[in-house]
């Protein structure tokens, strides 16, 4: 096995050069409960948060360009033959295929230790192969330059590469590689800052069949102590064990079973598992629209996010992390129910400004790049409805209610009563004017219906006549400024005559059969003004102005995925089963799905992987299989 400097690194596709951003679809998810990082079809991690999802990311190439952070493991002259995870865990494995021989790289994170432990297996399967490396480290968005050294060689003969900005630390170990600067000279010096300028890391290694190399790429707090690398033979024993002890326990047993088991998935690894929050999706700024300014934020924990990732969750049977998400929205409320955000930190942080990154030129060139979101300080008016029906479903689950958890209840359900005449922003988090929407006035009915049902029909105390009268003057109010009697169909906001898909909800909460005539006329209209000739739903007309933001934006997955469960729960079967056929055909071919897709381009769109399609994708099944039964 030889070691070679090289300042050129082969193997980068043309999506890592310049000329175009990555699809989406070709990137793999990896996790440890604490962050997930985006791993390319051709080996280079894009995106990388440390610690946790919504820290600043040390690797920011999927929002600019390779200097902005990337850390590539490629085959020189190779091509991917094949690209999987084990089965039912998020161990990645890619094959490569070159002319003189084939090789697998195993990339995973290793959960429990809190440290990010990001770790790349290369095993030589055939013949000959040259791997390649080009490690560029970007702290902080590519914002601050890191102070790199290398330390002496451990007695394994494995190499140590630190780099350190303000709070932040990596350490890679293993085989050693070379720092070049941004003309490509040699690093010459043991400690680096290359004049103010952070150097790539390369290095090309020839194998030979039975030959394995491993590097492990450590976070850790830069004031303490390196920590000491890890065995990666069994960090990879411990990482399978950790994921396929929690799928045994799914039982899908319904259609498209193996699309619902990855999804299931795909929502515990967006769960952080200190804190029980629950991100959105682990990316910021992947924009709505190529080339567009609809690019937001989404490593935070929207309540209404998780509430029907919990909903799904504890369909499932998986009531321990239900649970734990419900302890974490006590710490994150607390007593400030007055002031109820709609998102929070994962930790339950209420500082989520947003900001522009105007040094990254974005995913497609789609600008402005955006971290926090603006959104946090929004008043929905659907959010406390959505969190009681997650905890009512979890209560006729058999999990135990306290004073805390009740008495969180009973305080939303009084921040819905001084709140109850207030408009609000809506589902879609518009940043035009407020409206009444249809769809927040039934949610805020649905909070009072449920509190209702808990003291009827779990024997919990609370002010039943009182919310009973908010309950049905809401019903009243709805009926006659929400709906449409001339067109037969629920509208978006009192004041206006659209339609939008959120509408899909209404029959979820209980206020309307999914069969009723004023929901099959509200149907009609989403499939006339919503629906487009690939048979996809947009979240509602863009072009009406309501939003305030300019542009356009792709087919919502979520709202596709809400069709499919109102055909299947109104009899129209066929259409249902035709749909979702449709529609899973969509993920990639991992089993993961974005926020939107573009059926022109045939691209997925929005922030990846979302847990608002995942968790829509298996509601939809559940649904699908109820209506075959």
């Amino acid at each position: 096995m030889v070691l070679a400097p090289s300042d050129a690194v082969n193997g980068l596709s043309p999506c890592q050069t310049g000329a175009m951003s990555t699809p989406l679809e070709d990137y793999a998810l990896l996790s440890d409960l604490r962050t997930g990082p985006l791993v390319s079809r051709d080996g280079s991690v894009d995106w990388l948060c440390l610690p946790r999802f919504d820290s600043p990311a040390v690797f920011s190439a999927i929002l600019g360009g390779p200097d902005d952070g990337r850390w590539q493991v490629s085959v020189t002259d190779g091509t991917v033959a094949s690209w999987r995870y084990e089965e039912d865990t998020f161990v990645l494995e890619t094959v490569w295929e070159a002319p003189t021989g084939r090789a697998r790289v195993v990339d995973f994170l290793v959960p429990g230790d809190g440290h990010g432990d990001l770790v790349r297996i290369v095993t030589c399967l055939k013949g000959e192969v040259e791997i390649v490396h080009d490690l560029r480290v970007r702290f902080d968005y590519a914002r601050s330059t890191p102070w790199f050294r290398r330390l002496e060689d451990a007695d394994d003969g494995r190499a140590r590469l630190s780099s350190i900005a303000g709070p932040d630390a990596l350490l890679l170990n293993g085989p050693c590689l070379h720092a070049i600067d941004q003309s490509g000279e040699q690093g010459g010096g043991a400690d680096t800052t290359s004049g103010g300028t952070a150097p790539r890391f390369v290095g090309s290694f020839t194998m030979s069949e039975g030959d394995e190399l491993s590097w492990d790429l450590t976070w850790f707090p830069s004031w303490e102590d390196r920590p000491e690398p890890v065995d990666v033979h069994q960090a990879l024993e411990r990482t399978r064990t950790f994921w396929t002890d929690w799928a045994d326990r799914v039982e899908a047993h319904c259609v498209h079973d193996r699309e619902v088991t990855r999804s299931l998935l795909v929502l515990r690894a967006l769960t952080h598992g200190r804190t029980g929050g629950i991100v959105a999706a682990p990316t910021a700024s992947l924009p709505e629209s190529f080339g567009g300014g609809r690019n937001w934020d989404y490593r935070y924990t929207w309540l209404r996010d998780a509430a029907l990732t919990i909903e799904v969750m504890v369909d499932h049977d998986f009531i321990e992390g239900a649970t734990l998400w419900r302890d974490w929205l006590l710490r994150a409320v607390a007593g400030d129910i007055a002031d109820l955000r709609i998102m929070y930190g994962l930790g339950g942080e209420r500082d989520l400004d947003e900001r522009e990154l105007d040094h990254l030129v974005g995913y497609e060139n789609s600008r402005p790049v955006r971290i926090g979101n603006g959104a946090a300080d929004q008043y929905q008016a659907d959010v406390p409805g959505e969190v009681m029906l997650a905890l009512a479903r979890l209560r006729d689950h058999g999990a135990r209610e306290d004073d805390y958890t009740w008495g969180l209840q009973c305080n939303l359900l009084r921040y819905c009563e001084t709140n109850l005449d207030r408009e609000d922003h809506g589902i879609w988090e518009m940043r035009g004017d407020l409206h009444h929407f249809t769809h927040g006035r039934v949610m805020m009915w649905a909070a009072f219906n449920e509190g209702i049902r808990a003291v009827e029909e779990h024997g919990l105390s609370g002010d039943v006549e009182r919310w009973r009268e908010l309950r049905d003057h809401l019903r009243e109010e709805i009926l006659e400024r929400g709906f449409d009697a001339e067109r037969g169909t629920f509208t978006q906001t009192y004041d206006n005559r659209e339609v939008d898909a959120s509408l899909l909800q209404l029959p979820h909460t209980g206020f309307v059969a999914y069969d009723d005539e004023r929901m099959l006329g509200t149907v009609a209209a989403i499939e006339e003004d919503l629906r487009d000739e690939h048979g996809l739903l947009h979240r509602y007309r863009t072009e009406s102005g309501l939003d305030g933001l300019e542009g356009d934006e792709y087919p919502f997955l979520i709202c596709c995925f809400w069709l499919v469960e109102q055909y299947a729960c109104s009899g129209r079967v066929h259409d249902a089963r035709a749909l979702m056929s449709q529609l899973v055909g969509y993920a990639n071919d991992l089993g993961l799905m974005a926020e939107e897709y573009d059926p022109e381009s045939g691209r997925l769109a929005g922030n990846f992987p979302q847990a608002f399609s995942h968790l829509a994708l298996i509601r939809a099944a559940d649904s699908v299989t109820a209506a075959l039964r």
